[in-house]
């Protein structure tokens, strides 16, 4: 199945762009995905283990289950005054 990944901010320097689709086998978890990307290369490593995660712009857990098609937004921490 295909999935595509959102990154915003410091996560989308990282990342090196603003999304990419990435392929997952059949039933991957939130988790799955996150592990893929952090093994793209030296930079991507740089991503939490467990970011925030948004899947169809609902935050959801890590062992959520992604389908064919959801787009997942890795969302960095925000700071504010």
């Amino acid at each position: 199945m295909k999935v595509r990944a959102l990154f915003f901010a410091s996560y989308r320097e990282i990342m090196g762009g603003a999304d990419f689709d990435v392929d997952l086998p059949d039933g991957a978890t939130v988790s799955d995905l996150i592990t893929v990307l952090r093994e793209r290369d030296d930079a991507a490593a740089r991503l939490p283990s467990a970011p925030a995660v948004a899947v169809n712009r609902s935050y959801c857990t890590s062992d959520a289950v992604l389908a064919d098609g959801d787009e997942v937004a890795i969302i960095p921490p925000v700071a504010g005054g």
